[in-house]
């Protein structure tokens, strides 16, 4: 309002420059949202993996997605290795985690980690004072495994390499394992679980009466693959895929932390392309 003497506000102007730089404000948020879009820096990525990954692998990889790509959103969902595949092509999942996966048409994998397998046991265990455990000690024990149809490639590769230690190993293996029903058999000193080492010592760390131990002479290698679906890559995804793999290099995922290890580490590797 304009006077002879002195310029006023109205009631509306009052309004108007209260809320404008809200707007303003807001109007820069949308745009900076699209650009991030434009670049593939946000959406979101639905991520599957099997329970073994849900310590130190998954926790890294997710730490590495969300350095370089503050405004992306993983939905992760727990899976088996076998389920995973089949996800991925059916459009429910991007990207996948799983350990050994079968080949499968139209999916693009390749290897992100090769650790070793370690023994999970209970304290009470005739084996859980050993500092590290050669792989033919466990003949005679029952290896506390999952069904087969639940990873298929990674089951035959533990089976295999007790073999070629001397033995055929005895399994027990629990449909869909619950892990509440493992854990009290571990504790009951009767079994013997492996899985993968990143796992088997956090889980040690957090379940009283539970140890993990290295196994050695040989060692037995399992692989983690990522993988996605050939035909349609969106820029989000190529993102997540490029922080898993810078994330690899960094921990040095590929690289074998045991000598005696080096040959299995390059004949695994060398299938997976």
């Amino acid at each position: 309002m304009r006077t002879s003497r002195e310029v006023k506000l109205t009631a509306a102007g009052h309004a108007l420059l209260e809320e404008a730089p809200l707007a303003l404000a807001a109007l820069e948020r949308a745009a900076e949202r699209t650009r991030l879009a434009g670049a593939g820096i946000t959406g979101t990525v639905r991520l599957g993996y099997p329970p073994p990954a849900s310590f130190e692998t998954l926790g890294a990889i997710l730490a590495a997605v969300e350095s370089a790509n503050p405004n992306m959103t993983v939905i992760a969902s727990e899976l088996f290795s076998a389920e995973v595949p089949g996800g991925v092509l059916a459009g429910e999942l991007d990207i996948g985690l799983a350990l050994h996966p079968e080949p499968m048409t139209g999916i693009s994998t390749e290897a992100l980690r090769v650790e070793p397998l370690a023994a999970l046991l209970s304290k009470r265990h005739r084996l859980g004072h050993a500092k590290s455990i050669p792989l033919a000690d466990l003949e005679h024990e029952t290896l506390l495994l999952f069904p087969r149809e639940l990873a298929p490639a990674y089951y035959d590769h533990i089976i295999e390499t007790c073999e070629r230690a001397g033995f055929q190993p005895q399994v027990r293996a629990f449909a869909k394992p619950p892990a509440r029903a493992m854990l009290a058999r571990l504790l009951g000193a009767r079994d013997v679980g492996l899985v993968p080492a990143s796992f088997a010592f956090d889980l040690a760390q957090a379940q009283p009466g539970i140890v993990a131990r290295k196994i050695v002479n040989p060692q037995i290698l399992a692989e983690w693959s990522i993988l996605w679906l050939a035909r349609a890559q969106s820029a989000a995804i190529e993102r997540f895929l490029d922080s898993a793999r810078r994330c690899a290099s960094d921990n040095r995922w590929l690289t074998p932390q045991d000598t005696t290890a080096t040959a299995e580490t390059d004949s695994l590797t060398a299938r997976s392309r």
